[in-house]
């Protein structure tokens, strides 16, 4: 057999009655990078410490939640079509299955809360956090090859990923080894993450671009990544959703970009929200 990356054998580990879910604590271990990783930065921008972790409480529960309703909703014949798991199913988050739009829309909505009860402002809030945010997705995204899911096409590449049959979609029994798109994606965003770091310190970017740009490269890596998957999904005039999220998603961030930098050049000199309690102490960045 030619080489190949394989599948595990399993992605539950039993600590006696308690089952490790590869797929939750590769999410957990991300969200825990995310906050201390993004946290460090925004002290370097100037940011109060602590700010990031109270901001946190908000936006990774809504996060999550708007991630699994993006899934659910976008993929709704899994759990309420013919044959489908029901109720109980779209709430079994552990099985996998969390939409990044989603994540991201009600995600920045929490952020949003938290940053008004903190005072700040949420546009260098979101560029201190963009590249912990892909480094986390990175990690996360390791949780499908644990649960053999959202593999691209058949392959003979080197890398190609070993799926056992029970696995494979309806019409590829006869396939072994399928494009790893798990492993694209990660290392798309490991990549974004070299890229974000070198352009916030060569561009001084603020006001929310480093998060824009973030969403712009995230969406160019999606967009071709998620044409070579194989998984059911649905369409619209015979591309996927997500396709079509992406293409206008990454249009958004990119308008956003160019009109931000036009209208306000270089990097934030205040983070504190104008009239918060802590106004009166607004920290500058130099």
């Amino acid at each position: 057999m030619p080489l190949a990356i394989p599948s595990p054998e399993t992605g539950v580990w039993n600590l006696g009655p308690l089952p490790i879910r590869a797929y939750a604590l590769l999410i957990v271990i991300g969200i825990v990078v995310a906050v201390w990783w993004g946290s460090r930065r925004y002290e370097a921008r100037g940011g109060a410490r602590g700010t990031i972790l109270d901001i946190a409480v908000w936006a990774v529960p809504f996060g999550i939640i708007g991630g699994r309703l993006y899934h659910v909703i976008t993929d709704w014949q899994l759990y309420f079509g013919p044959g489908g798991s029901g109720l109980a199913g779209a709430v079994r988050i552990w099985d996998g299955g969390l939409g990044i739009w989603g994540a991201v829309t009600l995600g920045a909505l929490g952020a949003w809360i938290g940053a008004r009860r903190a005072g700040v402002l949420l546009p260098p809030v979101g560029d201190a956090i963009a590249p912990a945010i892909a480094l986390a997705q990175a990690i996360g995204r390791w949780g499908n090859w644990f649960n053999s899911e959202l593999f691209g096409a058949p392959t003979d590449l080197p890398w190609g990923l070993e799926i056992a049959e029970q696995f494979r979609p309806n019409g590829y029994a006869d396939v072994a080894t399928f494009h790893p798109t798990f492993l694209y994606e990660s290392l798309w965003l490991v990549a974004m993450v070299i890229v974000l770091l070198w352009a916030d310190r060569r561009f001084s970017l603020g006001h929310g671009r480093v998060f824009a740009l973030y969403v712009l490269l995230y969406t160019c890596g999606r967009l071709w990544i998620e044409m070579l998957r194989i998984d059911s999904a649905n369409t619209v005039l015979g591309l996927r959703l997500n396709v079509w999220t992406s293409i206008l998603v990454g249009i958004g961030a990119l308008a956003y970009l160019v009109v931000s930098s036009r209208m306000r050049p270089g990097r934030d000199t205040v983070l504190v929200r104008q009239g918060a309690p802590d106004s009166r102490d607004t920290p500058e960045v130099g």
